[in-house]
């Protein structure tokens, strides 16, 4: 069994968010930046922890994501599975069809035991567990930044727009249709 970047980034995103999500919800951009994850690929991974309701989206100035659940709800199998990231280690994907027609190979039951040692490995690690561990090696949890505004001490110039006309000829132009 092969544990691919999408459980690997779908893991350590989740930690990202529930160190951080007590000061707001929190950007995938933010996210992006402090894991050097691709933004487009968070995207795509969020979706798939939003249907799952792992994550809670919310919309506009201020928002991002947070929690679906509290992290000692979330368990990293939770987060594997719902990325659509298989854990299973035999030939077959569980089908027992290792061999085709002729049936399970001779190792089938080891790798079978195996898948069920590691979800049941996976089903024991919550988030707040990982999250635990990170803030225990000293991982440091920035303050959210203070909301910047769009409010300037200048004023604004913005340029007068004159409807007239700009030569001899319009001036005729424009008395002509009149």
């Amino acid at each position: 069994m092969r544990l691919t970047t999408k459980g690997r980034f779908a893991v350590t995103a989740m930690i990202d968010l529930a160190l951080r999500q007590n000061n707001g919800p929190v950007t995938l951009a933010a996210i992006s930046q402090r894991q050097q994850i691709s933004l487009s690929y968070l995207e795509q991974l969020f979706g798939k922890l939003r249907r799952h309701e792992l994550v809670e989206s919310t919309r506009g100035p201020g928002g991002g994501y947070t929690l679906g659940r509290k992290a000692a709800d979330i368990t990293v199998a939770d987060i594997i599975v719902s990325v659509d990231e298989p854990i299973d280690a035999t030939h077959c994907g569980g089908k027992e069809n290792c061999l085709g027609e002729a049936g399970r190979c001779m190792t089938h039951e080891l790798w079978a035991s195996l898948n069920q040692r590691m979800v049941e490995f996976l089903d024991s690690v919550t988030l707040q567990k990982l999250v635990d561990e990170q803030i225990a090696k000293g991982v440091q949890v920035e303050d959210k930044p203070a909301v910047r505004r769009a409010i300037s001490s200048t004023p604004v110039v913005k340029p007068i727009r004159v409807n007239a006309p700009n030569s001899v000829f319009a001036l005729g132009n424009a008395f002509a249709k009149s």
